[in-house]
């Protein structure tokens, strides 16, 4: 029994309690129940993290665990953490806690949508955990799986053809990664899995140049990687609330954290050689998403595009293979998975009262619905990058980073990400001005009501945790560098 696989069987334990839930209080006890576990688990374990570090514990990864699962190719059940899974964790611990209140009246079917909510958790927490290549691919499949039905079933508009386009593109993606996690496999020995053991060891860069690109690809996928993003608005505007916020602010961070934890630190060569290619493909993904994201109407395409923009930034930064700009990328995927969880959920709280995401119809709703208005600003606030909130911290981090590179390719593409800043203002500020203020467009608005209780605590929860990224980021990003420093030395070794 190791500690951090409670993070896979508390969602498996869910999963069995709701399987004998007979009404909808028992179904959102047990629910809750599971998810302030986790929550609450996740600062234990970051406080004892921090405290191994502390006493001089210099480990790769602590709390580790290696248990054979199949001889003949030497797979192991293996996991372990270092600061960069501690801050994932940290960020689906919120996540799933504030998407169960989300969905406190989630309907039809709320026993099966929990049911498949928590498997899919249990497959991210697995992710983040895994040092071994093939659990690391297991847990990564099944935290896809569920998507399908959870969109198709509990969804909006076109939710089946939405479904099986995330389902078809995600499992293309799926495919380049078992490839390419084959190659590592057999040209790295033939005899071991695990990432930390194949990294002590040298691909052959002749390998590397045909091994990177599947690896990097087939996890960008997942982060919206142009032009492989074009299910990422269809998926995201279909989800039922709570499935866009872990899809948005977790799931999507699948693919930056495996595009370094395996692609940069497995195959440095290679890397170098090729980041030029993807540097552009992810310079392009920043602006498309973000002037795609000017010209939408639905709210839950404006929040799509967006992500499509901030994700993009992810990926740019760690393409820099720098220190201080891929602590910005991590930086980012926390801030990015927080305050899109929250647009998505204010989304979801509006659209429940209005019945409607067009912006079009909408206004004056900040004298009806001040509770919810208000959160919607601060999210804004923090997409835009308001300094005190999470996005200013993480943005000027990578924006720093990137400038540190010499290479005018580098320095053209930083400008050209720059400028994202200023088109995320113009469509912020738009839309906080149609929805929010002006006349009220449709009378029966002004009799809705504000949020209620349940609603509060997950909306408060997120933007607590905005404001605390954002005021206070020197701890968590100094346990980032230091869990990023031994990637960037292979990645200097290899120049």
């Amino acid at each position: 029994m190791n500690f951090l696989s409670i993070f896979v069987i508390i969602p498996l334990l869910t999963l069995l309690a709701l399987y004998f839930a007979r009404n909808r209080k028992q179904i959102n006890l047990i629910a809750a129940t599971g998810a302030t576990l986790l929550f609450i688990l996740s600062g234990i374990l970051t406080y004892l993290y921090l405290h191994e570090r502390a006493m001089g514990n210099d480990s790769l990864m602590l709390f580790r665990a290696d248990v054979l699962w199949y001889a003949p190719f030497n797979i192991y059940y293996s996991v372990g953490v270092d600061g960069v899974s501690v801050a994932m964790l940290i960020l689906t611990s919120i996540i799933v806690f504030t998407g169960v209140f989300a969905s406190w009246r989630i309907e039809p079917l709320p026993k099966e949508f929990f049911l498949w909510f928590f498997l899919l958790s249990s497959g991210v927490y697995g992710f983040f955990i895994s040092i071994d290549l093939f659990s690391m691919f297991m847990f990564y499949e099944i935290a896809l799986i569920p998507m399908y039905l959870l969109i198709g079933i509990w969804g909006t508009g076109r939710k089946e053809y939405s479904a099986m386009k995330l389902t078809l593109m995600l499992m293309g993606g799926s495919a380049l990664l078992l490839l390419s996690i084959l190659g590592i496999y057999y040209f790295s020995g033939g005899d071991t899995m695990n990432l930390l053991e194949i990294a002590q060891r040298h691909i052959p860069v002749e390998v590397q140049r045909y091994l990177f690109p599947l690896t990097f690809m087939g996890f960008g996928v997942l982060g919206a990687l142009f032009p492989f993003h074009t299910w990422s608005p269809d998926g995201h505007a279909s989800a039922p609330t709570a499935v866009s916020m872990l899809h948005a602010g977790v799931l999507m961070k699948l693919g930056g954290y495996g595009a370094f934890r395996v692609a940069i630190y497995l195959m440095p060569e290679a890397a170098h050689e090729q980041a030029w290619i993807f540097l552009i493909l992810t310079g392009i993904s920043v602006i498309y998403g973000a002037f795609s994201a000017v010209v939408q109407t639905d709210l839950k395409y404006i929040n799509a595009y967006s992500s499509v923009s901030h994700c993009g930034l992810v990926l740019f930064a760690i393409l820099m293979m720098n220190e201080t700009a891929m602590t910005g990328a991590v930086m980012q995927m926390l801030s990015h998975g927080l305050m899109t969880a929250l647009f998505f959920a204010l989304i979801g709280m509006i659209y429940g009262r209005t019945h409607t995401r067009l912006i079009t119809e909408m206004g004056g709703l900040m004298k009806i619905m001040p509770f919810l208005g208000v959160s919607y600003v601060i999210a804004g606030l923090a997409s835009l990058g308001l300094p005190g909130l999470s996005g200013f911290v993480a943005e000027m981090t990578i924006f720093v980073g990137a400038f540190q590179e010499s290479g005018t390719l580098h320095r053209i593409l930083t400008i050209v990400a720059v400028t994202s800043i200023v088109i995320t203002a113009v469509y912020i500020l738009r839309v906080v001005g149609k929805i929010l203020y002006g006349k009220v467009q449709n009378p029966q608005h002004e009799t809705l009501s504000d949020a209620t209780w349940w609603e509060r605590i997950s909306v408060v929860t997120l933007i607590i945790a905005i404001v605390a990224l954002g005021s206070l980021p020197l701890w968590i990003s100094d346990m980032i560098q230091n869990s990023i420093m031994p990637i960037v030395g292979k990645l200097m070794a290899a120049l």
